[in-house]
């Protein structure tokens, strides 16, 4: 018998024939894995682009020059698919990009307490951005346009490249908070008049915090990106007050006052400086009948705001209000000229039941004419406005485009943002708010917000019965009925 007629023979070829189907699969699978890895296709077909970034991010991440991490502390009770599609995208973009890599952890800050203590993270929620010694923290919320409490849209590709560019900038955004005249100080750990969490929020958020006294230096920095002063106690000689009025209208710089009772402005030396501004500051306390207006210890809740302006917006779409100590009204000058480009905008107001008490150093308050009250006419209607944002915009030299101005914001309330007080659900937002819109940090990326699509399964109690039987008899009986055909059959 010829040999490749044997069964021995006939035995091998089998076993050749199966370890070259072997082959072949194991080879097939694997070079289509190499094509998928190296040449890989991505297609976005959902109807807003929910999975790509916009080219202008693109374009961005290319050229990044220095890794960032992002460090993401989600809970379990926060469904946010949306966040962890976008930085996977983001991870993605960046992966041919050998210095300029972007990389995400996500941690417990519960279960992984040493590892959150090492990065400097305490709350859940939060993305900490990091690139060599520069951080920023961004909240989940800000990452969604909320109206009453509901996610609308998600703006996340807008915030994260915008802290992406933050952290990878060479130098921080420096923030001065003026000194030497009773002001509150970001280096003060005292409860009541100490900012030192003030000092710490806007660190992690990569601002350089420093101090300054006018009176020594006698010149603003040229790296100053905004000036705060914090319930100033002592008079501005008129040196320095021609310092803060040459560097809002010439050099567009951006301050930010909190000017509680207890001193006029005229007092202080700021009046003209605030009606070059467009801004009245009375020398009044405000006083509010509405119960739930007043809390127990006598602060004042405020929960009137502008719907529009980024300073306020994050009040507006999470429904928060402001807790202050005694306040003063702030108000836009109805007087003020409106051919000099000058936009004033009032961001916060009382309940309608408030006025200014004029005479409030003789207790007990009564309402009389000689008290603030609300302008006719003059937003906001029937309320007293407590906090001001007034910038200025022109044109110069017949340019076809407006040239930006400097930008003021005055709140009548000084202790708002003290290390006692801070903690109040909007009193922090609404400060960063004017931070961010005094620095420009809200318009640094233009890319439109995504809406959000809801699908949602509406099943009576009767849909949900029949559910329940098909589950538990349906399926069963399918399954037995199919038994008994296959049985039958093979029988006949």
């Amino acid at each position: 018998m010829p040999a490749f007629d044997s069964f021995r023979a006939a035995r091998w070829v089998r076993t050749l024939n199966l370890v070259l189907q072997a082959v072949l699969f194991l080879t097939f699978f694997g070079g289509l894995n190499y094509v998928a890895r190296n040449h890989a296709w991505r297609f976005d077909l959902t109807q807003h682009r929910r999975f790509s970034l916009s080219p202008e991010t693109v374009s961005y991440l290319k050229a990044l020059a220095q890794p960032v991490q992002i460090v993401v502390t989600l809970s379990e009770n926060n469904d946010s698919p949306e966040v962890r599609g976008l930085l996977h995208e983001y991870v993605h973009a960046t992966e041919t990009n050998a210095v300029g890599r972007i990389t995400t952890e996500f941690i417990d800050v519960y279960q992984d307490r040493r590892k959150a203590e090492e990065l400097g993270i305490e709350q859940p929620n939060v993305l900490v951005l990091r690139s060599g010694d520069k951080r920023r923290a961004v909240t989940i919320d800000e990452l969604y346009q909320v109206k009453n409490r509901v996610r609308q849209a998600f703006r996340g590709e807008q915030v994260v490249t915008d802290a992406i560019l933050d952290v990878s900038r060479p130098a921080r955004q420096r923030i001065y908070f003026l000194v030497g005249h009773g002001e509150l100080q970001p280096n003060d750990v005292d409860p009541a008049r100490g900012l030192s969490v003030l000092r710490d929020e806007l660190r992690v958020r990569n601002f350089a915090v420093n101090t300054i006294e006018l009176s020594t230096t006698r010149k603003i920095p040229a790296d100053v990106a905004l000036l705060v002063a914090i319930a100033p106690q002592a008079a501005y000689p008129p040196a320095e007050q021609e310092l803060l009025r040459q560097y809002l209208s010439v050099n567009a710089g951006r301050l930010i006052l909190l000017l509680p009772p207890g001193r006029s402005v005229a007092w202080l030396g700021l009046d003209e400086l605030l009606l070059d501004w467009g801004v009245l500051v009375d020398n009044d306390v405000v006083v509010d009948t509405d119960p739930h207006s007043i809390t127990d210890d006598l602060d004042l809740i405020v929960r009137a705001f502008d719907e529009k302006h980024p300073v306020t917006q994050t009040l507006v779409n999470n429904d928060f209000a402001l807790r202050f100590g005694y306040t003063r009204t702030v108000r836009p000058d109805p007087g003020r000229s409106s051919a000099t480009g000058l936009t004033v905008v009032p961001i916060a107001a009382t309940s309608t039941t408030a006025w200014g008490e004029v005479a409030y150093s003789r207790p007990p308050p009564v309402r009389d004419a000689s008290d603030i009250r609300p302008l006719k006419g003059i937003p906001p209607e029937d309320r007293l406005a407590v906090a001001v944002a007034s910038e200025r915009v022109s044109v110069r030299d017949n340019l076809p485009f407006s040239v930006r101005g400097g930008r003021l914001v005055v709140f009548g309330a000084g202790d708002f943002v003290s290390n006692q007080r801070i903690g109040y659900l909007g009193n922090m937002p609404v400060f960063l708010g004017a931070v961010n819109w005094t620095v420009d940090r809200e318009q640094q990326i233009n890319v439109a917000p995504r809406p959000i699509q809801r699908f949602q399964l509406a099943l009576s109690s009767g849909d949900f019965m029949k559910l329940r039987y098909a589950l538990l008899l349906g399926l069963p009986g399918a399954t037995l009925l199919m038994g008994l055909i296959v049985y039958w059959t093979r029988r006949t």
